[in-house]
Formats: structure tokens, C-alpha cells, sequence
């Protein structure tokens, strides 16, 4: 029988997958729990994406982690978050080492807690020699404060004399994002039903497909993934060139 995995076409994978892992809090309303529930629920979530992502040769891999807007909600729901990022950083190490995943994060680290920060600081250490995958957590991150500490390092540079300011161009911004040194995604998926980017790497996804999907962010496994990727394929990326120039260029 074909599966979904059986239709995708390997030489075609996108290189970077973002994800924004949306419908937590609704999942666990829908199952008579609180909100934490569905967190908790959401790291299995996770682990099959992840799972996918390396089977597929996925080369990036960043997941909407903890945004700055989120310091907002209710302290027990934060401090549970901290938690469990804690609580599966330290647990899913070994797992980085055994798939060769190389971890790192981007976002306003500084905000963190001392012990999620440390945790974080000791996962990065350990798995920088890796050579597979790369996983992304964007944490205490949202768009406009990258682009915003980007545009003062910028700044700061030019005021320093390391730049001139007819120099300043596309990929001078990019080198100053906390992305610097990633590609940028070729495929977005968003879970739970939004239309919306939620103030995620809007630099970075000025050409990216959008994928949307009603499935909530817990229920979301292998599959739901593979659905995503076949539905990528099917897409035409022009970046601002017709049809016919793209079938020029691969005469």
C-alpha cells in the first residue's frame, strides 16, 4: 500500500523546515485539562517531527519554541514551560548524539532562567561537533526584536567605523539576525487553524511556502508532516520569475 512517505520525492526535500507549534492550550481545553496538559503532550509532537525531519534529510529544523509576547501569560503556565523545557533538554541529549543533531537556539537567551539557560548552554556544548540535522529552538524570540537588535548592531557599526553605510545591503542584515549562518526556511507550517506568521522570522520567510493545517500542535505527528512536505512538492517557487523562465533555466 502507498503511504505518504512512499510520494514524496527525496531530491526534492525542503533543506529548512520552520514550524510554529500552535493549538496546546486548546487541545488540552478540548480534553477537560489545563493548559500545561497540552504542553506536555505537545514534546511527543516534537519527537515525531524531529524523527521525520532527519529520515527525510532535512537539513534545519526550527520550531517556535517561547515567543517574547509569551512572558504575557499566566506565571504558573510560564514557570511550567521553563519546566519542561528543563525537564526534556536534559532528557533528549543522548537522542541529539544518537541522530548526530547539532542544537542551538536563537532568540533573547538573556531573559531565560539561570537553569534553562545553563541546561541550554551545556546542550549546545555537547552536540556542536555534530554533523546532521540542525534544531533550532526559537526561544524568548519574535521577529521585530531580532530585526530591531539587528539594526543596532548595525548601527553600532557603522558609528565604530567597521561599515559604511553605502555598504548596508540584504546580506549585511542577514549576517547581523540571529539566524546568521542558517538558510533561510523554504516551508512554514503553522498547526491548530491560524492564518497568521505570529511575528516569526519575517525577514527570514520572504519566499517561504506557507503551510496551514487545522490539526492541533499535539495531535500532529509523522504523517501530518509527511502530508506537509507532499504538499511543498507540489508547489512552484518562481522568487519573482514566470513559469517560463524557470523552464528556461532547467533546459
Amino acid at each position: 500500500m502507498t503511504t505518504l512517505k512512499d510520494k514524496i520525492d527525496m531530491s526534492r526535500i525542503p533543506q529548512h523546515v520552520a514550524v510554529i507549534m500552535d493549538g496546546n492550550g486548546r487541545w488540552a481545553k478540548l480534553h477537560g485539562k489545563e493548559r500545561l496538559f497540552g504542553h506536555y503532550n505537545g514534546v511527543e509532537s516534537v519527537r515525531a517531527v524531529i524523527t521525520a525531519s532527519v529520515q527525510l534529510g532535512v537539513k534545519y529544523l526550527t520550531l517556535y519554541t517561547f515567543s517574547t509576547e509569551n512572558w504575557n501569560r499566566p506565571k504558573a503556565e510560564v514557570d511550567g514551560l521553563m519546566e519542561l523545557l528543563v525537564e526534556n533538554i536534559v532528557k533528549e541529549t543522548p537522542t541529539f548524539h544518537e541522530k548526530n543533531i547539532r542544537f542551538t537556539t536563537i532568540g533573547n537567551n538573556s531573559l531565560l532562567p539561570e537553569k534553562a539557560l545553563r541546561k541550554l548552554e551545556e546542550c549546545i556544548a555537547e552536540t556542536a561537533s555534530n554533523s546532521g540535522m540542525t534544531l533550532v529552538l526559537a526561544l524568548s524570540y519574535s521577529s521585530r526584536w531580532e530585526i530591531t537588535d539587528a539594526v543596532r548592531r548595525i548601527a553600532d557599526k557603522v558609528k565604530n567605523g567597521e561599515l559604511n553605510v553605502e555598504d548596508i545591503d540584504d546580506d549585511v542584515v542577514s549576517n547581523n539576525l540571529t539566524t546568521a549562518g542558517i538558510p533561510d526556511p523554504e516551508l512554514l507550517i503553522r498547526t491548530s487553524g491560524e492564518l497568521r506568521l505570529s511575528n516569526y522570522l519575517l525577514w527570514q520567510m520572504a519566499y517561504t511556502e506557507l503551510y496551514f493545517t487545522d490539526t492541533l500542535w499535539p495531535d500532529f505527528r509523522e504523517e501530518s508532516f509527511y502530508e506537509a512536505i507532499v504538499d511543498y512538492q507540489k508547489r512552484e517557487r518562481r522568487f519573482g520569475k514566470t513559469s517560463e523562465q524557470l523552464e528556461r533555466e532547467l533546459l
